[in-house]
Order: C-alpha cells, then sequence, then structure tokens
C-alpha cells in the first residue's frame, strides 16, 4: 500500500503543471531589455512602445490595455513620463494586480538618483516640466545598474522561488554594464562595484593612477574621454544623465521650453551661444525633426549627430548595452573616436 501511495505521488508531481513564466509588461523597450536580462527563462518580457516613438506621447490603445490585463508585473519609468497614458491604460485592463502601489506594480525611478526636480512652483508656461525629476534617467549606465537590481527584487517578491536566478541575473546584467563601461581589464581588477564607488566619487582617475592602473581603462570610459569638458546642444531635455555621467556640458537646447517647437527668435540666440561655446555637436532623439538643427550647424560648423534615446530607436541599439554603445560611438567620432 506504501509503495502506490509513494508511486501515486511521484506521477502527480510529473503531472503538476510547472510554474508559467512571470509575465512583464514595460512601457519602454529599455526596461524591457533589463527586466528581460533579470528574468531570464523565468519571465516573459514586452514593452508598449517600439521602435522611434516619444516616450511622453503614446495613446492608450484597447490592445495595450489587452496585455496588461494579463500582466503579473508592470514596469513604468515614473516621474510622468507616462502621465498622459499610463493610468488609463491600467484601469482599462481591469488587472487588479498591477495598479499603482500593488506588488505587480514597479516604477523603475525608485532608489535612483535624480536631477532636475524644480525647486519651486510648476506651471505650464514652463513647458512640459516633470514635477519630480527629469525621467530620462536609464541613459546613466550607473543607474541601470539600480534598476535592475529594483527589478530582481521585486521579480523575487512576486516569486520567491526564482529569487536567487534573479539575483543572479541581476548580477550578470551589471557585469555587462561594468565591462562596457570601464573595459575587462579594470572589471576583473578591481571589480565593478569599486570601479563605481570611485567613478560616482569624482575618484576614479586618480584612484587608477594611485594603482598603475590608468593605462587599463577601456570601454564607454575610453571612448567618451576625448569629450569630458566639451560643450554640445541638444533638442529636448533628455540627455542630462547621460552628459553627467561623462562630464560633457550642455549649453542649449533647441526647445526654447521643454515640449515646444523651436522659434527663430530661440535658434537665433542659439547661433551665438553655440559659437561662443566652440560647440561642435547637436545631439537628438530620430523621432525630433532636424531643420533647426541642421540650420545651426551649417552656421557654427558643428555636426548633428542623431543617436537614439531608447532601445529600439535604432537598428543598433538592440539592447540596454548596445544602445549605450550606440550613443558613445556616434558622439566619440565627431572627436574621432
Amino acid at each position: 500500500m506504501k509503495h502506490l501511495l509513494f508511486l501515486s505521488a511521484i506521477l502527480l508531481a510529473a503531472a503538476a503543471p510547472a510554474q508559467s513564466p512571470l509575465k512583464v509588461v514595460t512601457t519602454t523597450q529599455d526596461l524591457a531589455s533589463i527586466a528581460a536580462s533579470v528574468g531570464g527563462n523565468l519571465a516573459s518580457v514586452s514593452s508598449l512602445i517600439v521602435g522611434a516613438r516619444d516616450p511622453h506621447h503614446i495613446e492608450a490603445k484597447p490592445s495595450y490595455m489587452s496585455r496588461v490585463a494579463g500582466a503579473d508585473l508592470f514596469i513604468a519609468v515614473g516621474l510622468e513620463l507616462e502621465v498622459g497614458y499610463e493610468q488609463s491604460i491600467l484601469s482599462g485592463s481591469r488587472n487588479g494586480r498591477v495598479q499603482i502601489g500593488q506588488l505587480g506594480h514597479l516604477y523603475a525611478s525608485d532608489d535612483v538618483p535624480l536631477v532636475g526636480k524644480p525647486t519651486g512652483p510648476v506651471t505650464r508656461a514652463e513647458g512640459d516640466i516633470h514635477p519630480y525629476g527629469n525621467p530620462h534617467y536609464w541613459l546613466d549606465p550607473y543607474n541601470a545598474r539600480i534598476i535592475a537590481d529594483h527589478i530582481a527584487a521585486r521579480m523575487g517578491a512576486l516569486r520567491p522561488a526564482g529569487a536567487k536566478t534573479f539575483d543572479a541575473n541581476a548580477e550578470a546584467f551589471k557585469r555587462s554594464v561594468d565591462v562596457a563601461m570601464f573595459g575587462a581589464q579594470l572589471v576583473s581588477k578591481f571589480g565593478g562595484d569599486k570601479l563605481w564607488q570611485w567613478e560616482v566619487g569624482g575618484q576614479l582617475a586618480s584612484q587608477l593612477a594611485a594603482n598603475g592602473a590608468a593605462n587599463l581603462v577601456g570601454g564607454w570610459e575610453k571612448k567618451m574621454a576625448p569629450l569630458n569638458g566639451k560643450a554640445i546642444i541638444t533638442y529636448h531635455r533628455s540627455w542630462s544623465y547621460f552628459v553627467n555621467r561623462f562630464g560633457i556640458k550642455i549649453v542649449g537646447e533647441l526647445e526654447p521650453k521643454p515640449g515646444l517647437d523651436p522659434t527663430p527668435g530661440h535658434v537665433a540666440s542659439l547661433l551665438k551661444i553655440a559659437s561662443a561655446n566652440g560647440v561642435k555637436v547637436i545631439l537628438q532623439e530620430p523621432f525630433y525633426h532636424d531643420t533647426e538643427a541642421k540650420f545651426v550647424a551649417s552656421r557654427t560648423g558643428a555636426k548633428v549627430v542623431v543617436a537614439p534615446g531608447s532601445v529600439g530607436q535604432d537598428p543598433a541599439a538592440r539592447d540596454y548595452v548596445s544602445l549605450i554603445n550606440t550613443i558613445v560611438d556616434r558622439l566619440a567620432s565627431v572627436y574621432g573616436g
């Protein structure tokens, strides 16, 4: 009899369905790329926004609501980047698990050091201002590491049996970012955590020199070194985190105020700013028209650099690391990199 019960238990266990992958829906492809790296084969990840689209402005389509209806985890950028459509999509999904405040809803901005937070009252007269801070934080590779840890923790909370795998996958993602940022030799010698500690503290160059390792610098750090201290103009206020990481200065934006189209008077003022600061680069995403950028470039000797601000906005930006690779390569090429 005991033998039969034991055999039945084995058969039932074999017949029990395996837990299905965690279904994750993100707003942007950047978050989808990081979530897919963290989730591995324990998660099925898709993004609402695909291709070269402005993440500020999409429609809350019924098809988006249908996709979110079956999600276990919804991940958004936050900081009101998706203010025009997130709530409509969540409400329309009728999925209580992913509503704001539930375990299945995550703002990736949590724990990320933010810039661009207004200090005074915010009004529409100032343009499309984000009152909680600039939402384009994923363009700093350091923040991508924070996002990965954040997603791993939330996936682990939703699927405790996979928590160790999510943590291990997050560590692997962070190492890929570290190697791309500093080069494999430096990461092998000091480890990514130490290198970022020096980088964030502004001590990387001095610490590497003190340890006789300055010649081992590679990756994005090496490619972007010629741009340190250089002045550029951007179209929208979306590159703040990226330029801060690599020591670049934004001296003007083609938009007179965030979200507003360039005006003749504002463009004329940029000609003077570009000349006074020796601007060689006008940086913008592919979904903005480039008429004004080309006009300023033609009169100042600058070069218009069109680079993806998100995964999927350019064929070369297939995932998070290749996104930053693409931006770095296009900027560095202007300075002979």
